[in-house]
């Protein structure tokens, strides 16, 4: 895996390239072994604005309300969890990569990506630049210190309900980082009059890979007839594998791994008006080695073969997220009162082969060594409290809220390798990053609608943020960094209702990213240099968006569709300072694109479903560690599209279902073009992936089959070309080959 992705050190860098981990050790390795010598990093298409009859309407929860998407001023997608189950959908890059404009770079495996949404990102994020929620619960790092961005929670089929994906900026509401749009898990609540339960088996074989299964259940059992209930859910996840590797690690199936987790909720309802909900989850992804291919960035062919690379050493990791919660819900009549309580830690252990650097280490050790490796442990716990009223319904309608958040960051690594003529293993340098975050922010808006068809929202966020920060460079610790920050975002909507099914609105809003403190930039001989900024600010974006929204033909076509203007100010990038690196800002980029969002019902059995993302994001400014003004950001597919038919009908006398989703992304630029740039450029070309499925029910009894990637493709998902320069192949992602797969699913 590369430490761009998982184990970025901000203040070191990869010399005339991008900052990594890997380069900040090895960069303060040689200047100090220097310095002796001279003086001693299926998705399932969406399901937004969807109807499951004629009388039913999907509604979301994103904004704070349960209110049907179709009112919503706000590019929604949900996709419903039976969807991606039936798809055998598996990690995040299945839930929600395959959505238009929609990029979730999974360059290691599940639990490692980033995703970002309508192309606002710069390929590498400091901070990630799309917020993530369990229900109510933000969700990861809100710091540029513990890999949060890299580490977007990937949340397996543990009894979700359905995913949101909220397009454009959501500051006011959530926050830090939500800047491109909003992740939001929601989860099926307890049923306090009910018995039921599920439970599944699956099983799937992938072409010349591994055979994978999965188990899960879950089980609802109430407490006391419309007062108390308890939720448990259980899921194992085993994933055969289908890359191999060649060399001194040689072997087959090296991405197999695990996911294991467990949920429980407790709904206690003492009265109408007072609600409890108490939730614990617990997930654990353990991979024997990450979804690496070796290619080759020149000819973009694989270098040793279809799906193989070259390893010196295995790379495991590890990912293990824990959280719990306390909703608290009271009914004043006039308004809701809601009270949200978290306690989250999110741990990585990952090693990375860094053979590359054998001779280097060589030269500068002044003996033969081999099989150098990285070792990171990122990791982040979390405290959160919000309190949230939210008015009746009415002409007027607002909502008002606090939150705090306070964190404490980490990100250890050790860059080791092994003596050649003892075999004696040498710790060569160790860095430790450990951090604090502390946020406080006041929020709120107010909808007035001014008669049935004009209503209007705006909307207010104050937040104020503390960080510190420090390096500890083998054992030996750096001054204490420090920065405060004021950062405030806004949100102004117009809503026209044509009809009772059908809306325009105007949407502005705006978004951010929290600044940070740097360490002290460094000479080659180890001195500050003086004059250079100590901590680098927010970047902020706006957003202008006009879009439509109805359901027509008797409700039997339903669209969304939007035209958004972004401008990207003060974008936050890491640049080089004497020996290393600091994060500041510089340059702007402006994204502009068109959203198509359709389904379509032919009678009571079949639908159909179409969408379309069109996306033009370059830089308007020069930045100077990415690239020049009318630079291409990376990522994003100029043009992406989905089609779809599912149907529901009857085969011998049994409900049976069926479906087709096809996926096709355009050609993306993995980096910039630009030989200043800490990011080297690949272009990933475009691809079309084709998914089916169906099933049958028998009772309470439902057999599903479904084939993943029917063509055996090879779509390069993702590609971080950062240790090119040192002699490591191109770092790519590729799309899992043909799989069949096959489901049992029991209800009570």
């Amino acid at each position: 895996m590369t430490p761009s992705e998982t184990s970025r050190s901000p203040n070191r860098r990869l010399p005339a390239y991008r900052p990594t981990a890997t380069a900040a050790l090895v960069s303060a390795l040689l200047a100090s072994l220097s310095a002796a010598a001279q003086a001693q990093t299926l998705a399932a298409p969406s399901d937004a604005a969807s109807a499951a009859a004629n009388t039913q309407t999907v509604t979301v929860t994103a904004t704070r309300r349960r209110e049907p998407v179709r009112d919503v001023p706000v590019q929604v997608n949900a996709v419903s969890a039976e969807s991606l189950e039936r798809a055998g959908a598996v990690s995040l890059s299945d839930f929600v990569g395959g959505l238009p404009g929609v990029d979730v770079k999974t360059a290691n495996g599940p639990g490692l990506g980033q995703i970002s949404i309508r192309g606002v990102t710069t390929g590498d994020q400091t901070i990630s630049t799309v917020g993530v929620y369990v229900d109510e619960v933000a969700f990861g790092s809100s710091s540029a210190f513990a890999a949060g961005s890299t580490m977007a929670l990937d949340m397996a089929l543990l009894d979700l309900n359905h995913i949101e994906v909220l397009r454009g900026p959501q500051g006011t509401l959530y926050g830090a980082g939500a800047m491109g749009g909003l992740l939001k898990y929601v989860t099926n609540a307890p049923d306090t009059y009910a018995l039921s339960g599920k439970l599944s088996l699956g099983a799937s074989s992938t072409r010349n890979g591994g055979t994978s299964h999965v188990e899960s259940g879950v089980v609802n059992v109430p407490l006391k007839e419309g007062m108390a209930a308890l939720r448990v859910a259980l899921f194992n996840d085993h994933q055969g594998g289908y890359v191999k590797a060649v060399g001194p690690a040689a072997g087959s199936n090296i991405n197999s791994g695990d996911t294991r987790g467990s949920r429980l909720s407790l709904l206690v309802e003492p009265t109408a008006r007072l609600h409890l909900r108490l939730t614990a989850v617990d997930q654990t992804i353990d991979h024997k080695g990450t979804d690496i291919v070796d290619y080759d960035i020149a000819s973009g062919r694989p270098t040793e073969g279809d799906l193989v690379r070259q390893l010196s050493i295995r790379e495991p990791y590890r990912v293990e997220i824990g959280l719990v919660s306390a909703d608290i819900e009271y009914d004043l009549g006039w308004a809701r009162l809601n009270s949200i309580t978290s306690s989250q830690k999110e741990k990585t252990r990952n090693r990375l082969d860094a053979s590359f650097y054998d001779g280097a280490l060589t030269q500068g050790i002044g003996m033969p060594v081999v099989g150098t490796r990285l070792d990171s442990l990122p990791g982040v716990r979390k405290s959160t409290q919000e309190f949230r009223l939210t008015s009746a319904p009415g002409a007027l309608e607002w909502l008002g809220g606090l939150y705090y958040a306070s964190e404490t960051g980490g990100n250890s690594q050790v860059l080791a390798t092994t003596i050649v003529a003892n075999q004696q293993s040498l710790d060569a340098i160790t860095v430790g990053q450990p951090s604090t975050y502390r946020e406080l922010a006041g929020y709120g808006d107010v909808t007035y609608a001014v008669n049935a068809q004009w209503s209007v929202t705006a909307g207010l966020r104050l937040a104020r943020n503390r960080q510190h920060y420090q390096e500890i460079t083998s054992g030996s610790p750096g001054p204490v960094a420090g920065s405060a920050e004021s950062s405030t975002t806004y949100l102004a909507t117009l809503r026209y209702a044509l009809s009772p099914l059908a809306n325009v609105y105007f949407r502005a809003a705006s978004g951010y990213r929290p600044g940070g403190p740097n360490a002290a930039a460094l000479d080659s001989g180890g001195r500050p240099i003086a004059g250079t900024p100590t901590t680098f600010k927010s970047d902020s974006l706006w957003s202008y968006e006009l879009g439509y929204k109805a359901d027509l033909l008797d409700k039997r076509l339903s669209i969304e569709s939007a035209v958004y203007d972004i401008e990207w100010n003060g974008i936050q990038q890491p640049v080089a300072v004497g020996s290393g690196t600091i994060l500041a800002n510089g340059g702007k980029a402006r994204v502009q694109g068109v959203e198509l969002f359709s389904r379509y019902r032919l009678g009571d059995a079949w639908t159909l479903d179409a969408s379309v993302s069109a996306i033009d994001a370059k830089l308007t400014q020069d930045a100077p560690a990415l690239g020049p003004s009318g630079s291409r950001l990376p990522n994003s597919a100029r043009f992406s599209a989905t089609l779809g038919a599912t149907g529901n009908f009857s085969l011998a006398q049994h409900p049976a279902h069926a479906g087709v989703n096809l996926r096709y992304v355009g050609e993306r630029n993995a980096g910039f073009d630009s030989a200043q740039s800490s990011q080297p450029n690949f272009r990933m070309p475009s691809y079309t992936l084709t998914d089916v499925q169906g099933g049958v029910g028998f009772g309470h009894l439902e057999l599903g089959l479904y084939v993943r990637n029917v063509f055996d493709q090879r779509a390069i998902l993702g590609a971080d070309a950062a240790l090119v320069a040192f002699g490591s192949p191109l770092h790519a992602t590729v799309a899992q080959p043909r799989t069949f797969g096959a489901t049992l699913t029991l209800a009570f």
